[in-house]
């Protein structure tokens, strides 16, 4: 018997305990757990019962504006067309056609070799080509009775296209010899010298076209859905201080390197002034997405419970406690993508004496975002 009137008495302990927790804001006394140090107790004045049963709150309605959602990675500046000028012959160097630095022209001669020998080989290829197309010619002037065989004209025919054949062969020769500009660009450093013997594949110079250039920067697998070809790109140096570059998305990668799990991307940028070098060290920034009517509420607004986020909207002078979708974060501010409307008021402070449906009184209202 005495067992049952002791469960009795901890019972009505209990009853009482958890009614002096749940009931402190409302009687004006400190919660028990505030008493034994186990918690803050809160000030007076947020202890105090609200007139009318009403909560006295702070509320910002929601802001929309445009939200730039951006990742940023690092690049490399690549020119649109590069090469080493290289020679495909042996020979010696008798004349450059460049200065290093220049900006030469599609066809531009840069270097030639000595084409003495082979000159000779040409003019030498002519005169047989005019030899055996002065035979031909008469072999077919002459008149029906001295006419030669139809075999013999054959055959002239055979050797004037064997001595045409073997002075293209010759001047096609004396044209290798000639180093020409393969497309418009700028020639880097000299790496020969007139007089000089060079065997094929001989460096001679390099040649870049850097009126575009090409940057290339990886990003990760997460963002490939917004991911598109002509996106936004901007790039900083430290060379250039704050001075931004804009260029465009040109290329995205078919595949995803497993290894990093990330995927390159190729974007092109004007270049007219020639600031960006090949190999120059870029900061990219790629914008993803932009979204002009985003609803913007302030941070302190959220009420987080683990993974998911919460905020209280002031409705018909009541607290609706909604579930949000949380967007992009910003300094002092989040986005919402998911939850509200954009005529919505959100309840900035007070949101610890709140519960579901409470009545509220407004007391402020915030037009900026706080820090």
């Amino acid at each position: 018997m005495r067992a049952w009137i002791q469960l009795g008495i901890l019972a009505l302990l209990g009853g009482a305990a958890y009614a002096w927790h749940d009931q402190a804001d409302a009687w004006g006394v400190p919660r028990p757990l505030a008493l034994m140090g186990l918690e803050k107790a809160a000030p007076a004045a947020a202890r105090a019962t609200p007139a009318g049963g009403q909560v006295p709150v702070v509320v910002a309605p929601v802001r929309t504006g445009q939200i730039v959602e951006k990742v940023e990675s690092v690049g490399t500046v690549r020119a649109r067309e590069a090469v080493t000028i290289t020679t495909k012959i042996a020979g010696m160097v008798t004349s450059i056609g460049f200065t290093e630095g220049q900006r030469v022209r599609e066809g531009d001669v840069l270097m030639e070799l000595d084409a003495a020998a082979l000159r000779a080989e040409a003019d030498q290829a002519r005169a047989l080509l005019d030899n055996a197309r002065s035979m031909l010619s008469r072999a077919r002037a002459l008149p029906a009775g001295q006419a030669v065989s139809q075999a013999r004209v054959d055959e002239l025919e055979t050797l004037s296209r064997g001595a045409e054949g073997r002075l293209r062969q010759t001047q096609a020769r004396i044209e290798e010899l000639r180093l020409t500009a393969p497309f418009s660009g700028r020639v880097g450093l000299r790496q020969v010298s007139p007089g000089a013997l060079i065997q094929p594949g001989t460096p001679v110079t390099t040649l870049d076209d850097i009126s575009r250039v090409r940057v290339e920067f990886a990003v990760p697998e997460v963002n490939l859905a917004s991911m598109r070809v002509g996106a936004s790109v901007y790039a900083r140096s430290a060379a250039y201080g704050h001075r931004r570059f804009d260029g465009r998305v040109a290329i995205i990668d078919t595949r995803i390197d497993p290894g990093t799990r990330t995927i390159r991307l190729i974007s092109e940028f004007d270049n007219t002034d020639e600031a960006l070098r090949p190999g120059l060290f870029l900061t990219v920034e790629l914008t993803l997405q932009t979204r002009d009517e985003a609803m913007i509420v302030p941070e302190e607004a959220l009420d987080q419970v683990g993974e998911r986020a919460f905020v209280y909207a002031v409705r018909d002078g009541r607290a609706r406690r909604l579930e949000v979708k949380l967007g992009l974060r910003l300094p002092g501010e989040v986005e919402i993508r998911e939850g509200l409307l954009p005529q919505d008021v959100v309840v900035v402070r007070g949101l610890q004496r709140l519960r579901p449906d409470a009545p509220v009184r407004v007391t402020d209202t915030m037009t900026r975002p706080t820090s």
